[in-house]
């Protein structure tokens, strides 16, 4: 079995969805390049890939192949406000002071 690498910032994209109500499971080990979260949002489901913020157009080969002939939605998003964009709800600037919390902690745990 091949364990697939959770993106850095995925737990707080995760926390910012449920937080709005969204109902998050995380499909990110089906691989092939599936993408790494579905969510159910007002009665709509979204597919979303996760990428760190600066690689949102580095896409491996199965990604992109994935992608490419999905004939659904599917979206990427780099930040918990392109996560919450993609399903139509709104970034509450309070969320702010969570994530630069999460950011601090992720930079202080790196070797």
């Amino acid at each position: 079995m091949v364990i697939r690498k959770v993106d850095s910032n995925q737990a707080e994209i995760v926390a910012a969805l449920r937080e709005v109500g969204a109902t998050v499971q995380p499909i990110h080990e089906i691989g092939a390049g599936c993408p790494d979260l579905l969510v159910g949002y007002h009665g709509y489901n979204y597919l979303i890939e996760v990428k760190v913020p600066g690689s949102e157009r580095h896409l491996t080969r199965l990604e992109a192949e994935w992608l490419g002939q999905w004939e659904g939605q599917a979206a990427i998003a780099a930040t918990p406000e392109q996560a919450l964009d993609i399903i139509g709800a709104a970034w509450r600037p309070e969320w702010r002071d969570v994530y630069l919390a999460m950011h601090k902690a992720d930079a202080q745990a790196a070797p």
